[in-house]
């Protein structure tokens, strides 16, 4: 079976951990901050600071910006996502108000979003699916008129767990003003076995996420001759060195992935366009894709999924529609884009692994029909 996911591991990381390991400091420490280091100037932005999780970095990202328990506050939010974008938001006890999604590109839709935007909005989060950056641009627009209509600008938070080394107008994610978190999980481009990383738009913010990832204790006092005072309660979520150390080892070998992932979609483009029952996903000249899943639109997914497991194929959907969930049944309303490509979703295998050989078996299984 041609695998879906594999977790892209360089080489050196063992060692990296043995080290670490054999160290004796194994909780945050210097490790940690060489890997923030490292982050930023790879980013573009030396405002890091690595947690323990992407969903930690949200949930974080999310009580700075939004108060919990807020009755009135609501979040805008893409239910075509995973489940874990939106439930931190329940867990920050704000209300979700769905934003629908652009049938071309998967990600949230830029004129339903305008739309939507209110004196109860509290924040929003978009989702760069698959690592296709949202229009950016577009969205500060929206933004400057947001504020010159209700007096406020509300914050954006860029969900960046699919778009390691994607770019908008050539730079990255966390350098266009906005909250960007990263996501290191086991499968992502850039792995530290789990992690993750907010990117933040000033120095305020970044100061008070490095203090609330751990209690709200500033950890670069001296805590037994001068106790610092915790103006702030914070939470325990951290990075670990032995995080850390993967994702050194890790940081190259995560550009050749990409690499990789971007030379097998060019692929994809090539031989996929025009096959009956099969659409590609929008392609803009001002971005470039990071590619983690290459998402496509078909009719008859059953069909399609039951011919690529016949022909040893993985694929998948990966994502279900977060709204039709029980715990969010509430918060429903009309998504017509959303409704006219959620059941025509699905992902093919496009990761660094894939041979020459493997690449022409989906192409050509895909060209039989289904």
């Amino acid at each position: 079976m041609i695998p879906l996911f594999k977790v892209p591991m360089s080489e050196s990381a063992p060692a990296a951990v043995a080290e670490v390991v054999g160290s004796g400091q194994i909780g945050q420490g210097a490790k940690v901050a060489e890997f923030e280091r490292a982050l930023g100037e790879r980013i573009g932005n030396p405002r890091v600071a690595t947690v323990n999780s992407g969903t930690s970095g949200l949930h974080l990202a999310l009580h700075m910006v939004a108060a919990s328990g807020d009755e009135e506050g609501e979040v805008l939010s893409t239910p075509l996502t995973m489940e874990a974008t939106n439930w931190t938001i329940l867990a920050n006890r704000l209300r979700i108000k769905w934003v629908d999604v652009d049938p071309a590109s998967l990600n949230v839709d830029l004129d339903d979003l305008a739309r939507k935007i209110s004196p109860r909005t509290r924040a929003i989060v978009v989702v760069h699916f698959a690592g296709y950056p949202v229009d950016l641009a577009r969205l500060a627009k929206i933004l400057d008129d947001a504020e010159a209509t209700f007096g406020f600008r509300p914050v954006v938070i860029e969900d960046c767990a699919h778009a390691w080394g994607a770019t908008f107008q050539g730079a990255r994610m966390g350098t266009h003003g906005n909250i960007a978190v990263y996501s290191f999980q086991a499968i992502k481009h850039l792995t530290c076995g789990d992690g993750g990383a907010l990117v933040l738009p000033d120095d305020e913010l970044h100061e008070r996420a490095t203090l609330l990832r751990w209690f709200g204790i500033n950890r670069r006092a001296d805590r037994l001759r001068n106790p610092p005072d915790v103006a702030e309660w914070g939470y325990k979520f951290h990075m670990t060195d032995i995080n850390a150390a993967i994702g050194l080892a890790n940081l190259d070998w995560a550009e050749e992935v990409v690499a990789r992932h971007r030379a097998h979609a060019a692929y994809y483009d090539r031989e996929l366009a025009g096959v009956p029952g099969l659409e590609l996903t929008e392609r803009a000249p001002d971005r470039e894709s990071s590619f983690w899943i290459y998402p496509v639109k078909v009719e008859d997914r059953a069909g399609f999924i039951k011919r690529m497991d016949e022909a040893e194929i993985m694929v998948s959907n990966v994502h279900e529609r977060n709204d039709t969930h029980t715990c969010v049944r509430r918060f429903a309303t009309l998504l017509p884009g959303l409704d006219s490509v959620a059941e025509r979703v699905v992902c093919l295998p496009v990761g660094w692994w894939l041979t020459e050989e493997q690449q022409a078996h989906i192409v050509e299984t895909v060209r039989r029909g289904w």
